[in-house]
């Protein structure tokens, strides 16, 4: 079980979503989970966390 969960709210975000999503999986932190939560982006933000 993790000690820390991240929950990214995500909608039309492509531009900045990479950016984000390397941040958190580059934290000293390693026992973390990470929930994307994509509210129908019209963009390519699901293809990203895909």
């Amino acid at each position: 079980m993790p000690k820390v969960s991240v929950i990214i709210p995500v909608y039309n975000v492509e531009k900045y979503l990479r950016e984000c999503l390397d941040s958190v999986v580059n934290q000293t932190l390693k026992d973390i989970e990470i929930i994307c939560v994509d509210d129908g982006s019209t963009d390519s933000s699901l293809e990203i966390l895909k």
